[in-house]
């Protein structure tokens, strides 16, 4: 599970130093436009990488899945998804 920021541009060094075109450059951590978001990796029913994205919208979570697809969680997927429902849930409260 990642929080996510806008992504660098190619060359750019990521939180921790990696560059932007390391293997896991996608593993991004912050905010978009001033609020928390998830990205939750996971499959689709053929194996290709997919995610799912978890962010809050005033006092609603809001839950975003592969476009036209199905997003296919392991164990550890399905965990990761948990927590950021969780906390997404914690901070849609304090937003009421």
């Amino acid at each position: 599970m990642d929080l996510l920021r806008t992504a660098p541009h190619p060359g750019q060094s990521l939180p921790g130093g990696r560059p932007a075109g390391h293997p896991r450059a996608d593993v991004l951590h912050g905010s978009v436009a001033g609020r928390r978001v998830w990205r939750v990796s996971c499959g689709d029913v053929i194996n290709r990488d997919r995610s799912i994205t978890v962010l809050v919208e005033k006092n609603k979570v809001v839950l975003v899945g592969p476009p036209g697809e199905t997003a296919v969680l392991t164990s550890g997927q399905l965990g990761q998804l948990r927590t950021a429902l969780k906390e997404a849930a914690e901070q849609a409260e304090r937003s009421r």
